[in-house]
């Protein structure tokens, strides 16, 4: 089952690929069950190990097509519950790893590939992207976090604009709309994700993780209580060992050394 959701480790990257071509990587129960026991492989490794992480799809068609509609057309109501729960709680998972997750969408996103996207910390996507919620056209809404996260990326409006049409965005178009950061072409997209994500696990991966975790704690922070946020994780970075090596690297114009320490 693990061939589903190919895991590829090196120089401190790792490299999840979805392979379920024949489907456009489409979101079964299989794949969700591959997925989910990928990052509870990842949640288990040190930074010696992992530092960051890039999640994409199979070929250069689709990153993920949505969920598979042919399984979920039989759910009852409470089945679609316990569906959509699941395929919550794996996502919610990327968004609280450890390290910093690049989305490399190649091709469609949709449906429950675009929530898998938006679980990530931020999406580069290749020329022939296409990004979407088409969900309403089917009679449903986004049930893997789509209406949840889709608002706080691009905003109350464009959301609900995207949600409602079922509408599907062009790469350039979800760039404009703030949500995709980088394009390229599809054979730059992963050579250009794996060069940001070596960059990023160069850096302390013990302040990575501080600052994640400043950003999502804060977000939803009154302004006063978010500074709070900060500056308590800010000092708390002062008894780490890489707070120690990096300002002394700095002091001696040496490049320092990280142990995620």
């Amino acid at each position: 089952m693990t061939d589903l959701v190919q895991l590829q480790i090196e120089d401190h990257v790792a490299i999840l690929t979805l392979h379920r071509p024949e489907a456009l990587n489409a979101l079964n129960s299989e794949l969700l069950g591959a997925l989910e026991n990928r990052l509870i492989e990842l949640e288990k490794k040190s930074f010696s190990e992992v530092r960051t992480l890039i999640v994409t799809g199979s070929g250069s068609k689709a990153f993920v097509a949505g969920a598979d509609i042919k399984e979920m057309s039989d759910l009852n109501s409470s089945q679609a519950q316990v569906f959509a729960k699941r395929g919550q709680r794996i996502f919610r998972k990327i968004e609280l790893l450890k390290i910093p997750v690049i989305a490399a969408v190649n091709g469609f996103a949709l449906g429950g590939g675009l929530e898998l996207a938006l679980a990530c910390d931020f999406i580069y996507a290749s020329h022939n992207a296409k990004l979407g919620l088409p969900e309403t056209s089917l009679g449903l809404i986004p049930g893997f976090g789509g209406t949840v996260r889709l608002s706080r990326v691009i905003g109350l409006a464009k959301a609900k604009e995207l949600i409602y049409s079922a509408g599907m965005l062009t790469a350039e178009e979800a760039k404009d709309w703030g949500l995709v950061n980088r394009i390229f072409s599809v054979e730059d997209l992963l050579p250009e994700s794996i060069k940001a994500a070596k960059l990023m696990a160069s850096r302390s991966p013990v302040a990575l993780r501080e600052a994640k975790k400043s950003v999502q704690l804060t977000f939803d922070q009154d302004l006063d209580q978010a500074l709070a946020t900060e500056a308590q994780l800010f000092g708390e970075l002062f008894s780490s060992e890489d707070t120690r090596e990096g300002t002394q690297a700095f002091i001696n114009k040496r490049k320092a050394q990280f142990q995620g320490k």
